[in-house]
């Protein structure tokens, strides 16, 4: 059986991958130089810059499954977050994983004592769920879950806000509920990580993979369309037995006709600046409390010393949406409020290294979004559908469309 798999990202490798271990000709076709879509790395003058703010959650079970987590050389993120404001820093952390820290987690003033006693009962009710029966059923937004549950608005600005705000690119939190139970679990049951060499190396380790088990990867193959199973590219055509079009939504629905895929957009812009002294947070996110610019900081060679030249240091500040102001205005508001956090020290050395705009980064996941997807049979023919938009956005929707697509294929052949 001869399959084309179009898009190099997440979905099309995993995709690639199960259906060439089971013995079909498979051939990838990906317009980029490189494989992995929104998930790749650039490497220059001694950095590593992600493209945009991407990490990896430990505990995904389609990670897991997929990836070889030892041969990724994994660096972790100290659990919680750094709550920052004008003039004040606070920890809170998570006191089952970083009992050191349970008094000053205890005594922080940005959430109430019954906020931490309610994430802890909701930590362990969420602990052994079935994630996959969070995407069924009623949702709500993010905002009206927490205040339903008795989070304070203290809570919710203060850190669910900017936290999950980083996650589904909305500090409105009006975002679908069960994504914030899905990644909740997630975080309760793993750890927050990027592998040392950059989180590029998630899609070529999944690429080696492919290639392992008998597939061929075409990079600069850019699909111009698809008339049934015969794939038009640069003025040639290609015919197979299957296709499955693992592109990004935008590209699917164009590809296929598919009015279901979602192409409503969330963006964010990242910058990577370089500083002269690391900053004292350790390993943990900088939440910004007061306001969205930026809305988190990420001390990137705290975490992973090998992003920068041997003792520089590297952090990166992500802005959400399509922030106005030039690559420098933005500098200067990361500058300012830096500064405003860490009025003990100077930040006039930070010195930006690069920008990376994502106008889509995520499809929009309002309240219920998972009953309008698409399913992964929906093109007309023997034509599939993999990718996030078949299930949600994240790398775990990603991974896991691309072995349900593949399986839908065999399945189907059979």
């Amino acid at each position: 059986m001869d399959v084309v798999v179009v898009g190099g990202g997440l979905a099309g490798l995993v995709c690639a991958r199960h259906l060439a271990r089971e013995g079909a000709d498979v051939t990838l076709f990906e317009r980029e130089p490189a494989v992995g879509g929104r998930v790749r790395s650039r490497h220059e003058g001694g950095y590593t810059f992600d493209r945009g703010f991407q990490v990896l959650f430990t505990a995904y079970p389609a990670a897991k499954r997929e990836l070889d987590y030892d041969a990724l050389d994994l660096r972790y993120f100290t659990p919680g977050a750094c709550l920052a404001r004008p003039g004040r820093r606070s920890v809170l952390s998570d006191p089952l994983r970083d009992p050191g820290l349970l008094a000053e987690s205890a005594l922080n003033r940005e959430v109430t004592l019954g906020d931490k006693l309610r994430t802890l009962a909701l930590r362990r009710r969420l602990s052994n769920v079935d994630p996959e029966e969070l995407f069924s059923g009623g949702d709500q937004t993010i905002r009206a879950a927490l205040l339903e549950r008795g989070f304070s608005e203290d809570f919710i600005e203060h850190f669910a806000a900017p936290f999950y705000g980083g996650i589904t690119l909305d500090r409105a939190l009006s975002s679908s509920a069960a994504t914030f139970a899905y990644t909740f679990a997630m975080l309760s049951r793993g750890r927050i990580a990027v592998p040392a060499a950059g989180m590029g190396e998630i899609p070529e380790q999944l690429a080696d993979a492919a290639r392992g088990a008998g597939a061929t990867i075409e990079t600069d193959s850019e699909v111009d369309s698809i008339d049934g199973t015969t794939v038009s590219r640069g003025g040639e055509s290609v015919s197979a037995d299957a296709v499955v079009v693992a592109t990004d939504p935008k590209r699917a629905r164009e590809l296929t006709g598919v009015d279901s895929i979602p192409t409503e957009a969330r963006g964010c812009l990242t910058q990577w600046y370089s500083l002269s002294e690391p900053l004292d947070c350790g390993k943990r996110l900088l939440l910004n409390v007061a306001d969205d610019a930026p809305n988190h900081v990420v001390p990137h060679t705290a975490v992973a010393p090998e992003y920068a030249p041997e003792d520089e240091t590297l952090l990166s500040a992500t802005f959400l949406g399509e922030p106005d102001g030039s690559d420098e205005d933005l500098t200067a508001r990361t500058r300012e409020a830096l500064a405003s956090w860490f009025p003990e020290r100077s930040v006039d050395s930070l010195s930006l290294l690069h920008t990376d705009r994502l106008p889509f980064s995520q499809f929009a996941q309002p309240p219920g979004f998972y009953r309008d997807l698409p399913d992964v049979r929906d093109p007309e023919g023997p034509v599939y559908l993999a990718g996030e938009s078949t299930q949600w956005s994240s790398i775990q929707g990603a991974i896991e469309s691309g072995r349900v697509a593949a399986e839908a294929v065999l399945e189907d052949s059979a």
